[in-house]
């Protein structure tokens, strides 16, 4: 499919701008930013970034994902009187008026984005974004960006998943628009399992807007609102070889339904007309993408309706795609199902039944996915909703945005629970490669330290090992982050879904197998530079020596 045109660009900015308001934030950003105004602090450089604690799933990795989004966002940043009114309305009544004049002034014009390329395999505790600006804006900025980021990443991630589970081969459409949170939860799941590997979606609008290829034919109720084959208008359909003579397509089809049931010993007067009629219908308005569900009453029953005017359609000159399974035992189901397809190719020498393909779509998660690699099957596409858009697994990444630095001087939370406390100041990260071309670690530096360089070794400190070093020695470095926002402008190109599904592929192909198992993988390591790491210890004993001079007056 192409890509998206200008109209479809300008159609996804408009999108964010309504879907994605400054308003759409939390109370206390106001709050917080209005305390910073009323200080005088609002214009003090500050450095906040974005990352996850927990590798989603019980994976081995993530994908960052949502990055074009906030671009879009931070472009199109500013309030409208309407905004300013209604913020009047809700801040306390002591809200000086003068900071309502600057909120309507307000842009991103001093804000810096450092990021992780979209698409990017990531790991928990890695910084993915790095937002500097005035401090009062850039505090602004946290809810949102957090709302672009953690589903995109989530579902992104999920839909990888699915498509390891499922191998390269078989075709993965993405059917969970009915299913998700909202609208604008299904728009961002077709989005976002496009680009973390699925081929197809349902969703009409992801095609419009991102590019995405779109399928679907024909549901349950389409058949079953069928009687009778006298519901059938018209009844004729024009051949492909240039013949002008319609041809009557009900009695051509009954004529291969006689043939096929002899075929299989079936019984001609047991097939359901409803149905028939139903397949008969399509195929006239669709000749060239017939594709029925065929358990509205019986797989059997189906089949033999599906073969029969299959078989017309292939005698016109026309080509049938497959049929869909939607219930029962797929595996079973689609071995029985391509087995009668052979058996027609053969005995009636249509060489189109060899190339059908058959649809499974039935409640399919990542462990029934996984099921279809070890059991006999024939399903050359899955159609996957629920658990897919849902993430019923994880329901949310948990991703956090965190200040790590203020007028140039670290800042640190620091927590009971470990796994809460920050890492401060502002950062480098870069990701060491094996000889193998696999990475291997992930190190976060302080932003002035000079860079690893490939065959040299150094010593760092592996987050979670009890402050014990390391040595490695890398056989590539590269740069993990770069500057993709400056002072209101967005300055890396932006891509389009596609763009970014090849760069999915292209990062989680250098991933070592054992980092991509589904169950248990091996955990990967991510550390801090010797001089990060001496920065943390020295701010906790800072902390912990206030704390006892505070207990002691």
């Amino acid at each position: 499919m192409a890509a998206p045109t200008s109209t479809t660009r300008g159609a996804m900015e408009r999108s964010i701008r309504e879907r994605v308001p400054p308003l759409l934030t939390d109370l206390y950003q106001f709050t917080m930013a209005y305390a910073y105004w009323r200080a005088g602090r609002h214009q003090e450089p500050a450095v906040f970034e974005l990352f996850f604690r927990d590798n989603p799933f019980g994976g081995g990795f993530s994908l960052f994902a949502g990055l074009h989004d906030c671009l879009l966002f931070l472009r199109s940043f500013r309030f409208t009187d309407e905004d300013v009114e209604f913020l009047r309305s809700v801040l306390p009544p002591a809200t000086d008026p003068a900071f309502f004049k600057f909120l309507r002034e307000l842009d991103c014009s001093g804000v810096t984005l450092r990021s992780v390329p979209e698409g990017t395999v990531v790991f928990a505790r890695v910084p993915l974004m790095e937002v500097t600006g005035p401090l009062a804006v850039v505090q602004l900025l946290e809810t949102s960006l957090l709302c672009l980021v953690n589903y995109a990443s989530l579902v992104c991630s999920n839909a990888a998943r699915f498509r390891l589970a499922a191998g390269p081969k078989r075709k993965l459409l993405e059917m969970g628009l009915r299913r998700a949170q909202g609208p604008d939860g299904g728009l961002t799941a077709s989005r976002y399992t496009y680009i973390g590997g699925f081929d197809l979606t349902s969703n009409v609008q992801a095609g419009f807007l991102f590019g995405i290829p779109v399928a679907g034919t024909m549901a349950h109720s389409y058949v079953t609102s069928f009687t009778s084959l006298e519901e059938v208008w018209p009844q004729t359909l024009v051949a492909l070889n240039g013949d002008p003579d319609p041809v009557d397509i009900i009695s051509l089809t009954k004529g291969w339904l006689s043939r096929v049931c002899e075929l299989l010993e079936a019984q001609p007067g047991k097939i359901h007309e409803g149905e028939l009629a139903a397949f008969l219908s399509y195929a006239i308005a669709y000749p060239q993408n017939f594709l029925p569900v065929i358990d509205s009453y019986s797989v059997k029953c189906g089949l033999l309706n599906f073969c029969s005017v299959a078989l017309a359609l292939c005698e016109l000159g026309f080509r049938p795609v497959g049929v869909r399974l939607d219930s029962g035992d797929l595996c079973r189901q689609s071995v029985d199902v391509h087995r009668v397809l052979r058996l027609c190719s053969e005995r009636f020498s249509v060489a189109a039944f060899d190339s059908l393909i058959i649809v499974g779509t039935n409640n399919i998660s990542e462990e029934s996915m996984a099921e279809l690699n070890k059991k006999e099957n024939e399903i050359n596409v899955v159609g996957v909703g629920t658990h897919l858009v849902t993430c019923t697994k994880q329901p949310s990444l948990g991703c956090v945005y965190k200040l790590v630095e203020v007028r140039g001087t670290p800042r640190m939370k620091i927590s009971e629970d470990p796994q809460k406390s920050t890492v401060p100041g502002r950062k480098a990260v870069y990701r060491l490669i094996d000889s193998e071309g696999h990475p291997f670690l992930d190190l976060v530096s302080l932003a002035h330290e000079s860079p690893p360089e490939a065959g040299v070794p150094l010593s760092c400190f592996p987050l979670g090992c009890n402050n014990s070093p390391v040595s490695v020695t890398p056989a590539q470095v590269s740069c993990l982050r770069q500057e993709v926002f400056i002072k209101g402008q967005v300055t890396h190109p932006l891509c389009s879904a596609a763009e970014t599904r090849a760069k999915v592929q292209s990062s989680l192909q250098t991933l070592h197998p054992r980092h991509k198992r589904l169950q248990e993988p091996d955990s990967y390591t991510v550390a801090l530079s010797e001089e990060l790491h001496s920065l943390v210890t020295e701010i906790r004993k800072g902390s912990s020596n206030n704390s006892n001079f505070l207990l002691a007056n």
